[in-house]
């Protein structure tokens, strides 16, 4: 076998997968709170000449030139699959929130070209740019980078590099000459003229030790976030109405497909740092205990066309996913292997990609769910009136938006064909999504249950006012009603008269009926005491007394 620097990957794609939240859009006066309109805000951007433009999708061509790579990716996915990814037929569209159209958004950008990559060697490498979009979701305050990029004839080492250290937004920590330890020197993004636009500044230690200082969070890296403008970060000074903040660890899940000519050469040891997207070693021997790579073997590998022993293109291909990284490894010259439409370049680049699309986007909507359920009771002051019913009104509109969550893209399985199937239940295992939407679910219906709760302790304690107040006031009814008629003769009085009449009674009446009110609670106690036949009179005669006037 030869060593990682021997090997050459013949093609390589890599795609980033970037999770962030949304953060609340301005309220708009006259118009109810709504989570997830963010794209109408990018689509208004976009009119106004923002590189992100809105992406068309396979079905707003010409239908007879519809490809056969459009319909087997449309065919691998479930009917409610197909909803959420494509929409439905065009009779039943008429705005985004209806039943026909898809509700994921997607735009994208074209001015980047090229990445070019300065690694920790001083060497240079330039990544063809293939697709760069930003995926919107209605009705949830998410968004989704995904970047593609590609190169021919790497080494091993030099892949197994890049996809350590490009997908990071930003420094953890920095060498004693001040350069960030695990990432690239230097990333820079092109055009197509080679030209570059904006680049990373992880030289910059000052700078994200300020920004940690004054705002209580990480700086992204300058070409990050040059990437995702107009979005702006939402711990910063920056103006914008579209702001997100980090909701995963710092660095971005990804996919990777490789070619070989020949992958049966691959060690174990290249095989666990390409499934764990680890840094190239410099040793021969493996460093890790056979215990540790056959764990690794048993829980991230999906060797179904796998088979070493046999040497034969057509069982030379092999899935790794450990959930943050999905790295698909085969033979470059296996036709089927780097067909780019039907094959499985084709495959790893749509039907793959969007199942982990989706198992991300679970795992980060139910992460933004999660905090903002955080966020609420955090604020919530049982003293203040004001803080009660805002966190009434949030906890409702969370209540409704997980339920639409739960019905539109809360899916337990998206594929009935096996390899996609069994990937996805991968990824979801690995994600461990099942669990994070159970404590999620929990805890909206902990604070659902909260909020009965004290509607109840609101109703009891009113029907508890009106009772006194009822019983107070029959005293009076009951001692009319005896009579049967006025105690005084005021008929005869003049209009006047009996205006001041009519004023004077009502104020003393108002007051009493105020007071009562006031003192309901007391006075509650007192009839609880009152009807107590095992309680003595003169213990009822101090309960009356405690009654504070």
């Amino acid at each position: 076998m030869g060593s990682s620097t021997d090997i050459v990957v013949k093609h390589y794609r890599q795609i980033l997968i970037w999770p962030l939240q949304l953060m609340p859009l301005p309220e708009v006066r006259g118009r109810s709170r709504a989570m997830g309109r963010h794209w109408e805000v990018m689509s208004a951007m976009s009119a106004a000449g923002s590189p992100w433009q809105p992406r068309p999708t396979e079905f707003d061509g010409d239908p007879a030139e519809f490809k056969e790579r459009h319909y087997r990716e449309f065919v691998t996915f479930l009917p409610y699959v197909q909803r959420f990814l494509y929409g439905e037929g065009r009779s039943e569209a008429g705005d985004a929130a209806n039943y026909g159209h898809s509700p994921m958004h997607v735009f994208r950008r074209k001015d980047i070209q090229q990445v070019l990559m300065v690694f920790k060697d001083g060497k240079t490498h330039h990544f063809k740019v293939i697709h760069l979009d930003l995926y919107f979701f209605y009705d949830l305050d998410v968004v989704i980078l995904a970047l593609e990029l590609g190169g021919d004839n790497l080494s091993l080492r030099r892949v197994q590099d890049a996809m350590f250290r490009f997908g990071r937004t930003f420094p953890a920590q920095w060498d004693e000459n001040e350069t960030a330890t695990s990432c690239l020197r230097k990333v820079a993004w092109l055009d197509a003229a080679g030209d570059v636009i904006a680049s990373s500044d992880y030289e910059d230690r000052a700078g994200y030790l300020q920004h940690m200082g004054q705002f209580c969070a990480p700086k992204m890296a300058s070409h990050w976030e040059y990437l995702l403008s107009p979005l702006v970060m939402h711990h910063s000074n920056a103006v914008g109405d579209l702001r997100y903040r980090q909701i995963e660890y710092h660095r971005m899940p990804m996919l990777a497909y490789l070619s070989f000519e020949n992958p049966f050469v691959l060690s174990d040891e290249d095989f666990y740092r390409l499934g764990t997207v680890s840094r190239p070693s410099d040793m021969d021997a493996l460093p890790f205990s056979s215990k540790v790579f056959a764990a690794f073997e048993a829980n991230c590998c999906y060797d179904r066309f796998w088979i070493p022993e046999n040497n034969s293109p057509m069982a030379s291909t092999r899935l790794m996913c450990n959930g943050q990284a999905f790295v698909m490894v085969g033979m470059a010259g296996n036709p089927f292997f780097v067909d780019p439409y039907t094959g499985s370049l084709g495959q790893f680049r749509h039907q793959y990609f969007l199942l982990t699309l989706i198992a991300h986007f679970h795992k980060a909507s139910l992460l933004m769910f999660s905090d903002r359920l955080a966020v609420a009771l955090a604020k919530l002051n049982v003293q203040d009136e004001i803080s009660i019913r805002n966190f009434k009104r949030e906890t409702r509109l969370l209540q409704a938006a997980f339920l639409r969550f739960t019905q539109r893209y809360w899916f337990r399985e998206v594929s009935n064909q096996a390899i996609s199937s069994q990937l996805f239940l991968m990824l979801k295992r690995q994600l461990d999504t099942e669990t994070l939407y159970a404590d999620v679910r929990e805890s909206v219906q902990a604070m659902s249950q909260y909020l009965e709760n004290e509607d109840l302790r609101r109703q009891a304690d009113t029907v508890v006012r009106l009772t006194v107040v009822t019983i107070l006031g029959l005293v009076g009814t009951t001692i009319t009603g005896f009579l049967g008629m006025n105690l005084f003769a005021l008929a005869e009085e003049s209009g006047w008269n009996r205006l001041w009449y009519f004023i004077g009674v009502s104020i003393p009446i108002t007051l009493l009926i105020l007071f009562t009110v006031a003192k309901s609670k007391s006075l509650s106690e007192f009839l609880d005491v009152l009807s107590d036949d095992r309680v003595l009179w003169l213990s009822k005669i101090k309960q009356f007394l405690h009654i504070k006037t």
